[in-house]
């Protein structure tokens, strides 16, 4: 157990105790970054020679794209047939070939079982973590990872990345081994590092991790550099949905708040359209008719963007029974209402966050394929009482800003320094189970920051450090991200030293470093790998339960405090009472604080005990004052007869 090494002695009667400080609207505020654009002038015609590009990935649910800087310009690669935009499919045969993209979803009618998409949904994930979402049958590895046909998400999406960086090879007309690529805003330590793996595997340098609301608002300041403006990113693609606002102000982007769902998204509503149809036809469907369905309805909701009404076709889905549904736009909305109510969750989440109303906004800008369905244009234009921004390609925005990124790293473009942050707080388990936070929300990553702590109990010969991630009170309350100990000589209470550091590199990924001070011994752990073993929608929800649930928390840390330093304080107050050097007015006052503490302790209410213990502290100064001089007598005294 640890105890933090930062308290103040008052007095004799003190040992030291936790004190942690938490500025609680700090670590309630949502999500920022800042991207500061070092000279504000054109970024067209400021290209600069370069050994190797950098490409700028965007590997997305259901699309990918890789772009680069060509000649001061963040242009997107087209494969050979001229799409831009290439779909994240991958079939497997049976004999063990491969074929991706436009190909992969080609065999969808003649090997519909063994064509892989929305394989994002599965990266960095365990599969007790996993719900029936998934369109293909998953198995658990040995040590309980997902597998689908055999094979990891983080292999499945190599071959996509790998397809994506032929591409580039190909137009560029040269070898590309570095590259950027976005993630979700929420996706947690152990997806970033899953994604990154995928790039390794698919021959990629990756340079940088960025998140894809960030991407997003680099591409759409490309031209508005000089403007002030406060603007909001609506983000919503196949599987995952981001809100970001942002203010843009002397060549400075900051976003001001951020919300999202890394399990909301186009595949959502596709599955939402299926329900539909299993409920209205009294379906029993097997997984192929299930697939076969889910790619109907993908059609049926890209008709609907554009047609008031379309068929949902299925024949002889069985061999002989055939589907043939006529679907409305006006039932598809219906279908998708609730679908949609959520992420307006998230932005009104965001914009309280950010401390903004709608009046503050100078434009809401919508990315992700998915912000093409018309009811989701309206219930956002609704929501915040204006006309959405459509300037950026829905589809293409967030390539365009890897692209951006990749080229300042390369050196095609020296306009840009982005400057990302940690989306929540982490920290270590301490004594009484508080969590002591060492890198707040918000703080701009890479980043190192270190803290001392001591020992806990007497003969203590080890520190088990548990590593934290989230915005609670309690350690109880926020997710584990690993534990290891650190082994020291046994000592007095509160003589050993061990300091703890915590190290965040450019892609968001932990290292943990602890040392003991008196030997100078180092105990070093990367988190990167690190499982956060919880659903993904807990990772939004993270937030919005530190909210909901700030007085609760707030109170039963200064309870614990308060029990943690009554503890320490009773026995040391009886033992100076036992001494006899207190008067019988000292002695009745302080007798009297002892019993409400007491009293205080077992009705278990925090702002009483934390007043009670400090009246028994104030009780017993005067008390200590003297055993303090009469100590420094003693010593004096000492000194002068030998």
């Amino acid at each position: 157990m640890l105890i933090g090494n930062h308290a103040r002695l008052k007095h004799p009667l003190h040992h030291e105790w936790l004190k942690l400080e938490r500025k609680k609207s700090q670590r309630l505020c949502a999500l920022s970054m800042a991207i500061r654009i070092v000279d504000a002038a054109s970024f067209r015609g400021n290209s600069l020679p370069v050994s190797e590009p950098i490409l700028g990935i965007d590997l997305g649910t259901t699309h990918s794209a890789v772009g680069v800087v060509d000649s001061g310009f963040p242009i997107l690669l087209a494969n050979e047939d001229g799409k831009r935009i290439m779909p994240s499919a991958v079939w497997i045969g049976a004999d063990g070939s491969i074929e991706v993209g436009a190909k992969a979803l080609r065999r969808r009618g003649s090997d519909p079982g063994r064509v892989i998409t929305s394989i994002k949904r599965l990266m960095g994930r365990r599969c007790e973590e996993l719900e029936d979402d998934f369109a293909l049958p998953v198995e658990a590895s040995a040590d309980g990872l997902p597998l689908v046909m055999g094979h990891s998400p983080e292999q499945i999406s190599a071959l996509i990345l790998a397809e994506l960086k032929r591409i580039a090879e190909w137009r560029l007309e040269q070898p590309v081994n570095k590259a950027v690529i976005t993630v979700p805003a929420y996706f947690n330590d152990a997806q970033r590092a899953a994604t990154k793996k995928a790039g390794e595997l698919a021959g990629l340098n990756v340079v940088r991790i960025i998140n894809e609301p960030t991407a997003a608002a680099m591409a759409y300041g490309l031209d508005k550099l000089e403007e002030k403006s406060r603007v909001a990113v609506y983000d919503l693609g196949g599987g995952t949905f981001d809100f970001s606002v942002l203010e843009m102000q002397d060549g400075v982007f900051q976003v001001l708040a951020t919300q999202g769902d890394t399990r909301l998204g186009g595949d959502d509503l596709d599955a939402l359209l299926v329900d539909e149809l299993i409920r209205r036809e009294r379906l029993e469907v097997d997984e192929t008719l299930r697939m076969r369905m889910h790619e109907e309805a993908q059609r049926v909701k890209c008709v609907l963007s554009d047609k008031p009404s379309t068929t949902f076709c299925l024949p002889f889905y069985d061999g002989s029974r055939s589907i043939d549904q006529e679907f409305s736009r006006e039932q598809l909305d219906n279908i998708g209402a609730a679908w949609i109510g959520r992420t307006l969750k998230c932005c009104r989440q965001a914009m309280v966050a950010a401390g903004l109303k709608n009046d503050d906004l100078d434009a809401i800008v919508l990315v992700g394929g998915s912000t093409r369905i018309p009811a989701v244009r309206l219930a956002v234009a609704r929501q915040f009482e204006r006309e959405a921004d459509l300037t950026q390609h829905p589809d293409e925005a967030i390539a365009l800003g890897a692209a951006i990124q990749g080229g300042v790293m390369s050196g095609a473009l020296r306009k840009m320094v982005l400057l990302d942050v940690t989306p929540l707080s982490l920290g270590i388990e301490t004594f009484g189970g508080l969590m002591n936070v060492l890198i707040a929300r918000n703080t701009t990553i890479p980043c190192k920051v270190g803290e001392m702590f001591t020992n806990a109990a007497d003969s203590q010969r080890a520190m088990r450090v548990r590593v934290l991630q989230g915005e609670r009170e309690m350690a109880r309350d926020n997710w584990a991200l690993g534990d290891f100990e650190v082994a020291f000589e046994p000592g007095p209470k509160g003589k050993a030293r061990v300091g703890v550091q915590f190290k965040i590199d450019e892609n968001g990924l932990l290292e943990v470093l602890a040392r003991d001070v008196a030997t100078g011994r180092d105990t070093v752990v990367e988190l990167g790998n690190a499982a956060v073993n919880v659903n993904d929608e807990k990772v939004e929800a993270m937030v919005s339960e530190s909210v909901k649930h700030a007085f609760e928390d707030m109170a039963e840390r200064v309870f614990t405090e308060a029990r943690i330093k009554a503890e320490e304080l009773l026995p040391a107050v009886e033992q100076v009472l036992e001494q006899g050097l207190a008067t019988e007015g000292e002695r009745a006052e302080i007798g009297q604080a002892v019993d409400e503490v007491r009293r205080c302790l077992q009705q278990g209410a925090a702002n009483p005990l934390k007043a009670a213990v400090q009246r028994l502290d104030q009780s017993t100064e005067a008390l200590a004052a003297r055993i303090v001089e009469r100590a420094l007598d003693e010593a004096l005294q000492r000194q002068l007869y030998t």
